[in-house]
């Protein structure tokens, strides 16, 4: 869920010590604005009632609660509205006509209010969104196998395999793309969150190793795998998301899809390079690449809680009071999936936040914000 504004006065308190007590620095309290807390009550009557309420708390889903939360991170969201580095053009166009003093006066108001109280949230242990995805995988695992190493001459081996890949892959199935008639209805009524999800878990899993094939020549293919490695790792293994791994693939398959992109498959990189290679080629290609060693793509959290663990080491709000970040238990779900993703996809200018959440998927997106609408807000 990446850059947190940070740079922030601490002001150092020590209590009280004797002859017989060695001084002890308390934790450092959040400094208060200097707001008018009944000035911002009038200017959020005015001004920002419509949209979130005179109680802070967001009239639709989609609008952030404000009730309870840091005044540094509402001061810092004004600005960013200011400065363009956030995109929403009516806010845009009211924080920049609000004068400092008015908007350090809303602010002192909204963080002034109770949090806002969720009936439904519960401090509960959510399930990983790859645990949700061993459950959908349940239906491919008579063909790719029960953790996806596929046993089945000419069927994918799914285990360790670039997880965005698998997303692409099955859409294509679903689309007609890719020709396979069982594929086709068993992926037709997925949605795109549980084709995450199912991706994840099989990204997650170990692959195998395999013998070498009956054909081919592995040494003979290695030097002729060299423009293949640009996209697709050495020795097979992809650090990309978008891109397949190969290595340890069934060897049947691989050369079923070297040919097809001569015929159905469209890439137009892939289809100018088979252009120029033999059926033999293929088969030395496939034979390398298959007894080469393959990786997991992915690690698996033991649950959401886990990956929320890695945001709450600035956004918690016992241990880091002083914190610009926001605070994000009982926030609203929906306002917390389009900030995540709009931080993921550089529409918002965090570049900390960028790139701690450059490689969450939507489905992981949904599965935080789910964890933090869902936590009773402080």
């Amino acid at each position: 869920m990446k850059n947190i504004i940070l740079g922030i006065l601490f002001s150092a308190a020590l209590i009280g010590c004797s002859d017989k007590q060695e001084p002890t620095a308390k934790p450092a309290p959040e400094k208060q604005i200097m707001g008018n807390v009944s000035a911002g009550k009038a200017i959020a009557e005015r001004d920002c009632k419509a949209c979130h309420g005179l109680d802070g708390k967001g009239v639709a889903p989609g609008i952030p609660h404000l009730a309870a939360q840091r005044e540094r991170y509402l001061l810092a969201s004004i600005k960013e509205y200011k400065e363009g580095k956030r995109t929403h053009a009516a806010l845009k166009d009211m924080m920049g006509q609000m004068k400092d003093a008015d908007a350090a006066n809303v602010v002192a108001y909204y963080a002034s209010l109770p949090p806002i109280v969720n009936a439904a949230a519960s401090d509960i242990r959510h399930s990983s969104v790859y645990e949700e995805g061993k459950a959908l995988a349940a239906s491919c695992t008579k063909c790719h196998g029960e953790d996806g190493n596929s046993r089945t001459p000419g069927t994918p081996s799914l285990a360790g395999q670039q997880p965005h890949y698998l997303v692409a892959a099955i859409q294509e199935y679903h689309q007609g793309e890719r020709k396979t008639a069982l594929m086709q209805p068993m992926s037709a009524a997925a949605t795109k969150l549980q084709l995450e999800k199912l991706a994840l878990y099989f990204a997650a899993q170990t692959p195998v190793e395999r013998p070498a094939p009956s054909f081919g020549d592995p040494a003979a293919g290695e030097p002729l795998s060299a423009m293949c490695g640009g996209c697709h790792g050495a020795h097979g293994v992809s650090s990309d998301a978008t891109t397949p791994s190969l290595a340890g693939q069934d060897p049947q398959y691989l050369v079923k899809s070297i040919k097809a992109y001569r015929t159905t498959r469209q890439h137009w990189g892939m289809q100018r390079y088979v252009a120029g290679l033999s059926d033999k080629d293929m088969e030395n290609i496939a034979a390398f690449y298959v007894v080469q060693k393959p990786r997991a793509a992915d690690q698996v959290p033991s649950s959401t809680k886990e990956l929320a663990a890695q945001c709450n080491r600035c956004h918690d709000v016992e241990n880091n009071p002083a914190m610009v970040a926001p605070k994000m238990n009982g926030q609203d779900k929906d306002y917390l999936v389009m900030s995540l993703r709009s931080y993921r996809d550089g529409k918002r200018q965090s570049s900390t936040m960028h790139n701690m959440s450059t490689i969450y998927s939507n489905a992981i997106i949904e599965s935080i914000a789910t964890w933090y609408a869902g936590q009773p807000a402080k």
